[in-house]
Order: C-alpha cells, then sequence, then structure tokens
C-alpha cells in the first residue's frame, strides 16, 4: 500500500457513484481518511467501502443547500482536526437543443454541477485553512466546456463555469499553498453509460479506475507544482 496520504483527510463528493467508488479506493489504498457526503438516506447496495474503518459517510447531505455544506465541512474539519483536500465529482447531466432547454433546466443544470461545486470549494477551503499546511481541491468539468459540442448548451454551460472557477481559485489561493485544478473527461466508462450507449466503442472511453489515478495525482502532496490545469481526460474518445 502507497502511503502518500498516510493520514491525511480527504472529502470526496459523488463519492458513492461509480468515479467516486474508484477514487475512494484509490484513496484508501494511499492510506487517506475519507468522508463522503451522500444525498440519499442509505448507502448504494453497489458502495464496497461502506464498513472500511476510514471511510466516514454522512447521509442526507444536500451539496445545493448552502446552509447544509456549511454545516458538513465544518463538522469534518471538527471530528478530523482539520482537511487536506476536497475532491467534487457530484453532478448531474443533460441533453437538449437550444430551442428544447428551458430556463428552468439550465439553472438546474447550474445548481447541481457550478454552484455545488462552489460551496464546496469555498467551505473546503475553509476547513483546509485551520490545519495552516495548504491542502488541495480537485474538480470536474467536461469535454463539452472545453470543445464544442451540440445539443449540451445547459450542461456545457455550467462545466465551463467550473473550469473558469477552477483556475480563478487556482490563482487566489496559490499563495497558501492551496492547488486548485480539474479534470475534463469525456463519455466515461460506466454500467449507466453502456446500458445507454449499448453500440458504442466502450474500450475508446476512459475508466473509472483510469480518472481515479489522475484524480490521487493531483489531490496528493506529491503534487508541488500543478495549479490551475484543467486536464483533458478523453481516453481514446
Amino acid at each position: 500500500m502507497s502511503s502518500t496520504f498516510e493520514g491525511r483527510v480527504v472529502v470526496v463528493t459523488g463519492g458513492t457513484g461509480a468515479l467516486g467508488s474508484a477514487v475512494t479506493e484509490v484513496l484508501v489504498d494511499a492510506g487517506a481518511i475519507v468522508h463522503i457526503p451522500v444525498f440519499e438516506t442509505r448507502t448504494p447496495d453497489h458502495f464496497a467501502h461502506a464498513e472500511h474503518e476510514r471511510v466516514h459517510l454522512q447521509h442526507g447531505v444536500d451539496l445545493g443547500d448552502e446552509a447544509q455544506v456549511v454545516d458538513y465541512y465544518a463538522s469534518v474539519a471538527r471530528s478530523s482536526g482539520g482537511l487536506w483536500a476536497s475532491i467534487h465529482l457530484a453532478g448531474g447531466f443533460a441533453m437538449a437543443s437550444l430551442l428544447d432547454t428551458t430556463l428552468a433546466e439550465l439553472e438546474r443544470l447550474w445548481r447541481m454541477n457550478l454552484a455545488s461545486c462552489f460551496l464546496c470549494c469555498r467551505e473546503a477551503v475553509r476547513a483546509i485553512r485551520s490545519t495552516g499546511e495548504g491542502g488541495r481541491l480537485v474538480n470536474v468539468a467536461a469535454r463539452p466546456a472545453l470543445i464544442p459540442t451540440a445539443g449540451m448548451i445547459a450542461y456545457a454551460t455550467s462545466k465551463a463555469g467550473v473550469a473558469a472557477m477552477t483556475s480563478a481559485l487556482a490563482e487566489e489561493l496559490a499563495p497558501e499553498g492551496i492547488w486548485v485544478n480539474a479534470i475534463a473527461p469525456s463519455i466515461i466508462d460506466t454500467p449507466a453509460n453502456r446500458a445507454a450507449m449499448p453500440n458504442a466503442d466502450h474500450s475508446r472511453w476512459p475508466s473509472t479506475a483510469a480518472l481515479a489515478t489522475e484524480i490521487r495525482a493531483l489531490a496528493s502532496p506529491d503534487n508541488q507544482c500543478v495549479r490551475g490545469a484543467v486536464v483533458p481526460v478523453f481516453g481514446r474518445s
């Protein structure tokens, strides 16, 4: 087992999902103590790390609710003595052309992808600052935020906001040694995506394990220089 994260506290939003499970696994393997806010009132059956002694789940946390996000990060900081990194995987997806996209749908994806990421970044920084040792934030943008893609106006706009926020925060927080980066995946090889696109060449999609490795590298204390990056993680797609 690598001990890169030995004893370090990391929050992973969306940590019980397909990508989140892979990220949790590599972090635990590296010695981290992983805290996961879960929107649902029970742990998904597919999540294999619920009983791990260094994985702590808190149910019923709505990352779109400012007060709940404030309380969640404060409770993590109190219980663990601080925070090293926060990795923000939670979000949503939808496709529609411009004329089929309602303002309500734009606002829904904005809240799910950008507002939740903003709140988690802000409160994570508050918890990281309490240690005085710097830390790491890792966000998730998306390929459509970097490469024009038709039929995804609400999704692409919300994820472009995540990319812009990542760059801005990286500059603001650099003097404190808090590195902020993001990955921008294409279609991720998950069971849900395979079911939705059964005829696609799934071998071209980046795997959750491969993406988890990249996220771990960005969140690692070994990362001493990369900040402000929005890393394209497209695999062969």
